[in-house]
């Protein structure tokens, strides 16, 4: 990463969005990020996932779009290749790499309404630069009660165990994982794991397999796995709607935006705790999280009941509240990144 402007970091248990909030030295200042590639195809327009890997980016749009992963030169920002696989997803909202190369993830987890009785997610083998139709796996995911909107999907890169983020207007996020094996053609019940931060937009694992990087539409929040504990917490550069986040073999961070000809970018990651050269490490798996269990800390609770809002999952004025002001600071940095552009 080059550029001189430094990343906030805040160390704190409180900094789980939801349960609190950090402070930081006014003097810091958000880390701008060093432009990687700009989109050159029109029909990227929505840009919700990402995977690095090789020399290339590949990315999905939002959902409306089919069943297509999009390769693009890092070196140009064109693209290279397309690689469409025999699914009919619903609403494609987020990328992870696979254990071996030109395997990837690709989630069918949105789901705006809250009306989807399972989700999806995808495994593609052989994605890579030309057009083509890959073989796809796919398996159906069910949230233990009642359905959730996602955009994260998280998978190990040494067991390949698939978790996945909720994103939450109110209160906070929840980690779910899935079962350690997956079957096409059943249905598996997702398991919370974890807190996350209201808002998640995307995550992925560091090179390691030890820890992982969740992002919201301002910031990023490192944690170590399997026992999501925090470790720092990072502003991001502003975008006009922050969605993506890839973690290359490198260890580099790079983030993307909704939006036609949109950018994007490497930016500092809160903390490298281990060299890229250390490789993932097996992780024992986190354990199924229970509200009822007295040694399971606060912080770390996870809605093993899915209790709703005011039933034990906070309190729901004060999240409102809470959300309310995070939309305003979203508005605010919007506006902010509009008005430095017609200077």
């Amino acid at each position: 990463m080059t550029g001189s402007a430094s990343v906030a970091l805040a160390v704190a248990a409180g900094l789980l969005a939801g349960t609190g909030a950090g402070t930081a030295d006014p003097a810091d200042v958000p880390d701008e990020g060093r432009v990687v590639l700009t989109f050159a195809d029109e029909r990227i327009a929505e840009s919700s996932g990402l995977v690095a890997r090789d020399g290339l980016v590949l990315t999905v749009n939002d959902s409306g779009d089919g069943p297509v992963v999009y390769v693009v030169d890092e070196a140009t920002g064109e693209t290279v290749g397309t690689s469409t696989y025999p699914a009919d997803p619903d609403d494609v909202e987020a990328l992870a790499p696979g254990r071996r190369a030109g395997d990837v993830w690709v989630g069918d987890i949105g789901d705006n309404e809250r009306a989807r009785t399972t989700v999806a997610v995808h495994r593609l083998t052989g994605v890579g630069r030309g057009d083509r139709t890959v073989p796809a796996a796919s398996y159906e995911l069910r949230y233990p009660s009642r359905p959730r909107d996602a955009e994260a999907l998280l998978v190990h890169p040494r067991t390949g165990r698939v978790l996945v983020v909720s994103k939450e207007l109110i209160g906070s996020g929840t980690v779910y994982r899935a079962p350690a094996r997956l079957d096409p053609g059943a249905i598996h019940r997702l398991e919370p794991v974890a807190r996350a931060p209201r808002m998640v937009t995307d995550g992925a694992f560091l090179p390691d397999g030890r820890h992982v990087l969740l992002r919201t539409y301002g910031s990023a929040v490192l944690y170590t796995y399997p026992g999501f504990e925090v470790v720092a917490e990072a502003e991001l550069p502003e975008q006009e709607q922050g969605e993506a986040v890839a973690v290359d073999p490198a260890g580099r961070v790079l983030v993307s935006t909704e939006g036609a000809g949109s950018e994007v970018l490497e930016v500092a990651a809160p903390t490298r705790p281990t060299p890229p050269s250390a490789g993932p490490t097996a992780s024992p798996e986190p354990e199924t999280l229970r509200s009822d269990d007295p040694r399971t800390p606060r912080r770390r609770l996870a809605d093993a009941a899915d209790p709703a809002p005011g039933d034990g999952d906070g309190v729901w004025l004060p999240g409102l509240a809470l959300a309310a002001l995070g939309a305003v600071g979203l508005g605010l940095r919007v506006a902010r990144r509009r008005s430095r552009r017609r200077r």
